[in-house]
């Protein structure tokens, strides 16, 4: 499917022209008929996740692989010996979804252990001239990728994508023959959320997801070419910075950026590509034009980016757009625009009964969004995974806020490996330009009790961090979310609690006013280093079951006590929400969570997201001024 140039509208306006401001309803509404309007207007209902993967960075021209690929198991992880790059595969699968999902037409949740996919693919002969790059939004676990016979990529890591340069292997008006092999070995150590490393989905871990599981796609690019900018707000001095990577022979070409809202030119720039290894353009906002983005408020920038050659002609170009925020560390608060903002934070781990880790829809995440909001929730920890990056967008678009995550359960963390860090900074430098992005934590419940030796855990808890803070100095950093805190000065602190007892959950946390807070594990034991002082909040707690359709013997469990009637567990919501909303020294939480998923029955939501509550008492809760907001 390639888009022609007028079906893409910039990405500030995409999606959201004519959806009104309020209700969240009417926003759900909206978003939901326009995103299947357009999906009819462009492919007539005919592919699975037809919508454009990278929304900020668009090109017009590219090609959606996604649809029905030969596929094949292969469990003894022989594939290659037998054959299976050659000769024809057994059966055949919808991509993006993965082989364990209902949606991939295949539905096998056993250990699957490697997997092959064949295409045969037209290449655009209008892409003449250019170079064409085969994209893999995300591929689980170890990917190998043959076009024509050739190798033309290897990548580690399910969680953030890669691109294959298809050089002479496959050029425009020809014929591309593309097979794939993901290998995934879920009892291994290797970062894998939440997938199940038992056969049966047990506890907080679900099934799993092999092998191709988010978009894959062609697009041309010029011999000398733009590349992915990262885009850094500076809301003190009214500006952008954006640092412009540009590939091939450069000399003599330009860098030009057009920033604009609403239709309005607010600056334009132009700057040498080839005086520094990455051109730096500052993009000005005069007073008339600065508009902030906020939860709520989500004003965003368009921004037009050209490569100009000698003679100053165009030769390659893309849409991005950015959103004018700060984040600010004072004292227990954190200011989101010179303003504290307590965080009212949902745990969303993204999963789907239909897609496992992939959406069905692009309205799906939408809704997800929408539901947090409609529960008054104004972001989410977005958690054990990478989402992909029309989430996102999506919440770019919307004033959502979240943390950045990684999946990093699984993981050998006690002998920690070099590619831990190299995926958690693969994902960084995909995520580092979004302004719904208000913070980083990598690791997630790491355990361990701190002894007179420097550990393996040490060592990855730094790495992780360091890599973080050298990626983006514009927002905090938490080393690890709950439990072992081994960063003396990191940027916040946190807990996990899941006490059901608002009395003891409240004076629990009322000790932070002393400068005590809660430090798990609440023991003798000593996980963390000392707390210094830092803004503080309850990163995960509630996780309260309720589920009465359950019977006994089916494997549905939430945490602690469970209540007997609903009015309990509004009381329960209630308690221990204003527990932490009236703790001045307290700068948010994050309730578990936004839905049930699988047997852990303890959302806001039902796993299919139909209502489980009465959500305007659960918005009613939350949605009061709490006391860091002054």
């Amino acid at each position: 499917m390639t888009l022609p140039a007028t079906s893409l509208p910039s990405p500030a306006q995409q999606d959201r022209r004519a959806v009104p401001v309020s209700p969240l309803a009417g926003i759900l509404k909206a978003i939901t008929r326009g995103l299947w309007g357009r999906r009819k207007e462009r492919c007539a209902m005919s592919l699975p996740r037809p919508e454009y993967p990278r929304p900020q960075f668009a090109r017009d021209r590219w090609l959606c692989l996604n649809g029905v690929w030969d596929f094949e198991v292969d469990a003894g992880d022989s594939g290659l010996e037998r054959g299976l790059r050659e000769r024809k595969l057994a059966g055949a699968i919808t991509v993006p979804f993965c082989p364990e999902s209902v949606l991939s037409g295949v539905g096998n949740v056993d250990f699957l252990n490697a997997v092959w996919y064949r295409r045969t693919v037209e290449i655009p002969a209008e892409w003449a001239g250019c170079r064409v790059l085969l994209h893999f939004q995300a591929v689980d676990y170890d990917a190998t990728v043959w076009v024509n016979g050739a190798e033309v990529a290897r990548h580690q890591g399910g969680c953030v994508g890669f691109s294959c340069d298809l050089g002479d292997v496959a050029e425009p008006g020809t014929t591309a023959e593309i097979v794939v092999r993901a290998r995934d070995d879920s009892r291994g150590a290797i970062p894998r959320g939440k997938q199940c490393p038992e056969y049966h989905s047990r506890g907080c871990d679900y099934t799993r997801t092999t092998g191709i599981w988010q978009t894959v796609w062609m697009e041309p690019e010029p011999m000398v070419a733009v590349r992915r900018p990262r885009i850094t707000p500076d809301v003190a001095n009214s500006r952008f910075i954006l640092e412009q990577p540009v590939v091939g022979r450069k000399a003599g070409h330009s860098v030009r950026a057009l920033l604009s809202i609403g239709g309005a030119t607010v600056s334009s720039v132009t700057v040498p590509a080839d005086r520094d290894m990455t051109p730096t353009l500052t993009l000005p906002i005069t007073a008339d034009h600065v508009r902030l983005w906020a939860p709520g408020e989500p004003n965003l920038y368009d921004l037009e980016i050209e490569l100009l050659g000698p003679d100053g002609e165009v030769v390659d170009g893309a849409r991005s757009y950015a959103g004018l925020r700060s984040v600010v560390l004072d004292d227990k608060a954190v200011k989101i625009n010179g303003k504290p903002v307590f965080q009212r934070l949902v745990l969303d781990q993204g999963y789907y009964p239909d897609g496992i880790l992939t959406a069905p829809s692009d309205a799906a995440l939408v809704s997800d969004i929408i539901l947090s909001m409609e529960a008054g929730f104004n972001g989410a920890r977005l958690h054990q995974k990478v989402f992909e990056e029309r989430f996102l967008y999506h919440a770019d678009r919307l004033g959502y806020l979240v943390w950045g995550e990684f999946a990093d359960w699984g993981m050998d963390r006690g002998r920690p490996q070099a590619t831990y860090v190299a995926q958690w900074l693969e994902a960084l430098h995909r995520d580092v330009s979004h302004p719904a992005i208000v913070g980083w934590c990598g690791l997630n419940e790491t355990h361990e009790r701190i002894t007179d030796r420097i550990s393996g855990l040490d060592g990855l808890t730094q790495a992780f961090y360091l890599a973080a803070k050298a990626m983006d100095t514009s927002r905090p950093v938490l080393d690890a979310s709950g439990y072992s805190h081994r960063i003396a000065d990191a940027d916040v602190y946190d807990s996990h609690d899941y006490d059901q007892d608002p009395a003891t959950f409240k004076a629990r946390h009322d000790a932070l006013l002393e400068g005590k807070p809660f430090v798990n594990p609440d023991g003798n034991e000593r996980w963390s280093v000392a707390y210094k002082g830092q803004p503080y909040f309850v990163s995960e707690f509630g996780g309260t079951w309720w589920n009465p359709a359950a019977k006994p013997g089916d494997p549905s469990w939430g945490y602690g006590q469970r209540p007997t009637t609903l009015e309990e567990l509004y009381a329960r919501f209630q308690g221990l929400c204003d527990a932490l909303l009236d703790n001045p020294a307290m700068f948010g939480y994050c309730y578990t969570q936004l839905t049930d998923v699988f047997q852990e029955q303890n959302g806001i939501y039902l796993f299919d997201r139909s209502a489980k509550f009465d959500m305007s008492r659960i918005r009613a809760i939350q949605q009061r001024k709490a006391a860091i907001e002054g």
